[in-house]
């Protein structure tokens, strides 16, 4: 691996991709939109076709022919992706790596080479002199862009575990988190489309986690329920058929303790009886929930952050724990996914245990635990 890195640092880094180096491209009214919203998100991409258009571009096409969705300048866009994957092959970063620093330009600068940004953000990632990337000089060279994205990548610990969006934040400290995740099917096409143009890479740069989030997407926000009472349960609704039976009981069992109020402290133990530590807190109605599953979780929102695996908010399944307020590492409030966009919670004092639509909530972290 170690030759065909040094290989493909020497010719395919060369002059196709370095000529856009230096390249300048000029300001316009078409500010680069990072947004938060996933509404465009990207689902159903033919890999096939995506490596056939890709081939036409390295292969010198004018672009007036090409189309692959989600990029409007292929000509521009590709051969920034195409240095994007051959920097990674060249630093040995696994497939991973590869999607997630190609999901994190399209988000951040479309995988354009921006001169321009929010404050001095500048280049491919929108990376700032101020924070410490380098030069502008620098930053403008997609090759050293791509090398310090990577490096900062493979400097955060348990970055392999973590969904493509997660991943890409913990470099980027975006203020729209989730919005990664929007372009992970069409970063996949890509990484697997160019990796296969470098010789002994098929398949790309040996990653044993495979093809990522096909349906990173896919999750319904709830809003098909409208407003729904606090306390009740839309009309409608039933527990997917295809839930792990664990995370069912656990859905069931919380759903019983709907319109009961919210006490802080409180150990869910007795959620319906007189005494008001019996009743449950955001936590604790996580905790024996699953208890109730045969699953033992701690007991606050900033230990169960860390229980099972991590998942992208994109790709929920029923049984789902999810975080907001304060931050990914330190979430202060905790609900589980119920399937159909919808959420069960202990709110907060006053409140009383209910269900909300997914779209009300900021996610910070997602956990699955079965």
């Amino acid at each position: 691996m170690k030759a065909l890195a040094a290989g493909i640092g020497a010719v395919f880094l060369s002059p196709l991709l370095i000529a856009g180096t230096g390249m300048t491209l000029a300001a316009s009214a078409e500010a680069v939109q990072t947004t938060g919203s996933v509404s465009n998100c990207l689902t159903g991409i033919d890999a096939g076709k995506v490596a056939d258009q890709v081939t036409k571009i390295l292969d010198g096409a004018s672009g007036e022919d090409v189309r692959v969705e989600g990029l409007d300048l292929p000509t521009e866009q590709i051969p920034h992706a195409q240095t994007i994957v051959a920097t990674g092959i060249s630093l040995d970063v696994p497939k991973k790596g590869q999607i997630i620093a190609l999901a994190t330009a399209m988000q951040e600068s479309r995988l354009r080479n921006l001169n321009y940004g929010d404050r001095d953000s500048l280049g491919l990632f929108q990376q700032r002199p101020s924070q410490g990337w380098g030069t502008a000089q620098q930053i403008r060279d997609p090759v050293y862009a791509s090398e310090r994205f990577y490096k900062a990548l493979l400097a955060v610990d348990g970055w392999q575990q973590m969904t493509v969006a997660q991943a890409a934040q913990a470099v980027q400290k975006s203020g729209f988190p989730d919005a990664y995740a929007q372009w992970e099917p069409l970063a996949t096409a890509l990484q697997k489309a160019i990796a296969a143009t470098f010789p002994g890479n098929s398949e790309g740069a040996g990653d044993e986690t495979g093809d990522t989030a096909s349906s990173s997407c896919s999750t319904q926000d709830g809003s098909q329920y409208g407003p729904i009472p606090e306390g009740a349960v839309p009309k409608g609704y039933s527990i997917p058929k295809d839930a792990d039976p664990r995370a069912r009981t656990a859905i069931d069992w919380a759903m019983h303790q709907l319109g009961t109020m919210y006490q802080w402290g409180g150990s869910c133990t007795a959620a319906h009886g007189p005494d008001p530590m019996g009743r449950c807190d955001c936590s604790s109605l996580m905790q024996q929930a699953y208890a109730k599953a045969g699953i033992q979780l701690t007991r606050t929102t900033y230990t169960q952050v860390n229980e099972g695996k991590a998942v992208s908010v994109k790709a929920l399944k029923p049984g789902d724990l999810i975080f907001n307020r304060g931050t990914a590492a330190r979430p202060e409030h905790v609900g589980m996914y119920m399937g159909e966009g919808l959420v069960i919670e202990a709110p907060r004092t006053g409140k009383p245990i209910r269900i909300t639509p997914l779209k009300d909530w900021d996610v910070l972290a997602a956990r699955r635990i079965v």
